[in-house]
């Protein structure tokens, strides 16, 4: 990963890492991910974050059996 360096205004810096302490992550956690949903297309994003949101879940389906009908059922 590299390295940047950005000019900033102070009110925006501030304000950046106040909401960021807010959200539990660091300024250049918040900087980066705003980076990253302005320049990754919103497809590949919503499956990125579809599969860590699924990594996340403490739930398992070992031992289940799944029919056509199931999987289909909404």
């Amino acid at each position: 990963m590299k390295n940047i360096t950005l000019a900033m205004d102070e009110k925006v810096l501030k304000a950046g890492r106040e909401y960021a302490r807010k959200h539990n992550v660091s300024f250049n956690v918040l900087v980066r991910k705003l980076i990253e949903q302005t320049v990754i297309s919103s497809k590949e994003q919503w499956l990125e974050d579809t599969f860590a949101l699924m990594d996340k879940l403490d739930i398992s389906s070992e031992n289940q059996k799944w029919t056509r009908e199931d999987l289909y059922r909404v």
